[in-house]
């Protein structure tokens, strides 16, 4: 199912039609499910990935991550975008090398942070260096990229919009495919974003949040990033605490894997 070709130019086709939701699974299993339901691309969630490393969100390298892109392209014929949160590293080469290694192992688009995981929001002049290296290095490509940058200031602090869309209109100007602001949660505040840029915006859903409201707003592609992991592990937890005390009721029998993975 390797064929970057094809998927790197459906995955941008997806970007300039209809709203769609590319939802984030966290191994290939789960990746074959989304599939079979009939989604059109899905993108990795750095949190879900983790979760099934035993560790927390940012604590695997960039080695693991980019199996874990190799291992979602081949399970699926579908587009597969790659959460690198910062890009492995503050020097601008540094995210570069990220994008190189996730496009060689069949990933056709990838999302950069604009935050350090030890010092914070980078500043913007940083930022916006960092994001048009990777731009030119996703752009160099022999075959279509997606490049989705990513404002933390929602989710990280310091819920300051007016910052967030300066940070999206320079990232733009640095060559971004796609804008993201997660964090955001009304639809004011998308509709502020999404008419402040002309790039497609990403949403990432949360709990309280429509699906109408998102689409209403503007908003090109929606993500629930490790929303579907934690619906699964919830479940998984709370069937254990049953089979702990006692209570065997909860078991159910197989889903039908050989329709999904026929």
């Amino acid at each position: 199912m390797h064929d970057p070709q094809r998927k790197g130019e459906a995955f941008r086709v997806l970007h300039s039609g209809e709203s769609f939701v590319i939802p984030n699974p966290w191994d290939a299993g789960s990746a074959r499910v989304l599939e079979a339901l009939g989604f059109k691309a899905v993108a990795s969630t750095s949190s879900g990935f983790a979760f099934t490393k035993g560790r927390l969100d940012g604590d695997v390298t960039l080695d693991q991550v980019v199996q874990h892109a190799e291992e979602l392209d081949r399970a699926i014929d579908l587009p597969v975008s790659i959460d690198l949160e910062h890009g492995y590293g503050r020097e601008p080469e540094r995210v570069t090398h990220a994008i190189e290694r996730v496009a060689a192992a069949g990933a056709v688009g990838a999302s950069i942070e604009d935050n350090d995981p030890s010092q914070g929001i980078y500043e913007l002049g940083i930022a916006a260096d960092r994001l048009a290296a990777a731009a030119e290095t996703a752009h160099g490509l022999d075959f279509s990229f997606t490049l989705t940058a990513r404002a933390e200031n929602h989710i990280r602090g310091n819920p300051d919009l007016n910052d967030t869309i300066a940070r999206l209109q320079a990232f733009e100007a640095a060559g971004a495919d796609v804008l993201f602001a997660p964090g955001l949660r009304t639809g004011e505040e998308i509709r502020r974003v999404c008419e402040s840029v002309s790039k497609p915006v990403n949403v990432l859903a949360l709990r309280g949040m429509s699906m109408n409201e998102i689409i209403d707003a503007g908003a090109q592609r929606i993500s629930v990033g490790g929303g579907l992991t934690w619906i699964a592990v919830n479940a998984m937890a709370d069937a254990a605490r049953s089979i702990l005390a006692g209570d065997l009721s909860v078991l159910e029998s197989s889903p039908p894997l050989e329709d999904w993975f026929g």
